[in-house]
């Protein structure tokens, strides 16, 4: 698999996983009306209780995991799930690329180097793609968590502010031209609307997901390019 498979399994994987986040949350029993009785959530959230002395203390992982449960995640957690969606995709990308151009699965011989020699390049193949892993997901993190933070402040410096469309600015042009296109209105769902939307009240869950997975893509890209 090359390079752009890999960057589009990375970005699909960052994606999924921030999707998905809500899910698994809610299927193990942190949901939005609180831990579910009888689930996961309440067997960790009675023993995180009885570790700390009867209550769950604020930023433990049960208190996070709630939090995350109740009102979705914020938008850091959202940069790291989707830094380890990608992660992990991009890691299964780099091992499949690494298994289809193995030598059997070429068709080549053994050659003559001999068992030990065949073990002694897997080591080194492995020992690699984990060096790989790491340092992409680092990578990728870095790239998820700019992504997000540094969104709203683009949007800002583009017009699209908590106040409205921003007069003079590329905001204010493109809301024009999105206007005179339609008609004299700009188009609900459109991609001015949403932009502003974003610049209003901030990213939402799924438009964090995209940036943050963007950025996670983006961020194994420049490591592999490098």
């Amino acid at each position: 698999m090359g390079r752009v498979g890999t960057v589009v399994a990375i970005g699909a994987g960052a994606v999924a996983s921030v999707v998905a986040a809500p899910f698994a949350l809610g299927a193990v029993g942190f949901t939005s009306a609180g831990i579910a009785v009888g689930s996961i959530a309440s067997s960790m959230m009675s023993a995180a209780a009885v570790a700390n002395g009867g209550g769950v203390a604020v930023g433990s992982l049960v208190a996070v995991l709630q939090s995350a449960g109740a009102v979705g995640l914020s938008g850091a957690a959202t940069a790291a799930v989707a830094s380890v969606g990608g992660a992990v995709a991009g890691a299964g990308a780099a091992v499949a690329g690494w298994l289809w151009g193995s030598p059997k699965n070429k068709g080549g011989g053994g050659g003559g180097g001999g068992e030990e020699e065949e073990i002694t390049k897997a080591i080194g193949s492995v020992s690699t793609l984990l060096w790989s892993f790491i340092m992409g997901t680092a990578a990728g993190l870095v790239g998820a968590v700019v992504a997000v933070v540094g969104a709203p402040v683009i949007l800002g410096a583009a017009g699209f502010t908590s106040a409205g469309v921003a007069a003079g600015s590329v905001a204010a042009k493109m809301m024009s031209g999105a206007a005179v296109a339609n008609g004299g209105g700009v188009a609900a769902g459109s991609v001015v609307a949403s932009l502003q939307a974003a610049g209003a009240s901030g990213l939402s869950g799924t438009a964090t997901a995209v940036v943050a997975g963007a950025g996670a893509a983006v961020g194994w890209l420049a490591r592999l390019v490098g």
